[in-house]
């Protein structure tokens, strides 16, 4: 208490606002309005069911999860997968997943890895769908020559 007293602050730590009292140290500062931890995914291509990768997230997800779309345009690569970039560009068709959360960090760990081995360099992104969901997706990087799918739907090119 005498290190708070010193700066003009109460013995106990009331009225700090944003900080807290820790064993360790006179004041810690906590993270305020912190976002919830991201426990969705959103998947436009090959992570969809009946498509190739499927199998890699199938095991991971809680439920047959919904149709969402998102801002955006997919391309197709014409290498048997898709490629998408979020932004405001059109819709990207979907289908959103709600993660188990006792794996999500083993499921975003193989999905990072799944999804760093083709050409593209795709990378994860936090993203808000249409319906209001924030979700993890893969977005396009750089390095492929790109067609639009006009429709924003890959299985429907």
């Amino acid at each position: 208490s005498e290190p708070l007293a010193k700066h003009g602050l109460p013995p106990n730590g009331a009225g700090l606002g944003g900080w807290r009292r820790s064993r360790q140290c006179a004041i810690v500062p906590t993270v305020l309005n912190a976002p919830a931890t991201i426990s969705s995914l959103f998947v436009y291509g090959t992570l969809r069911p009946g498509d190739v990768r499927w199998h890699h997230l199938a095991p991971f997800v809680v439920d047959e999860g919904w149709d969402d779309t998102a801002a955006g345009s997919v391309f197709d690569t014409g290498l048997a997968y898709p490629a998408a970039t979020f932004d405001n560009s059109g819709t990207i068709r979907g289908r959103t997943y709600s993660l188990l959360s006792v794996s999500i960090d083993q499921c975003l760990a193989l999905l990072d890895d799944v999804e760093g081995v083709v050409d593209g360099g795709y990378r994860r992104v936090q993203i808000t769908t249409d319906t209001g969901t924030r979700a993890w997706a893969y977005e396009y990087g750089s390095g492929l020559e790109l067609t639009l799918i006009a429709s924003g739907d890959w299985l429907n090119r």
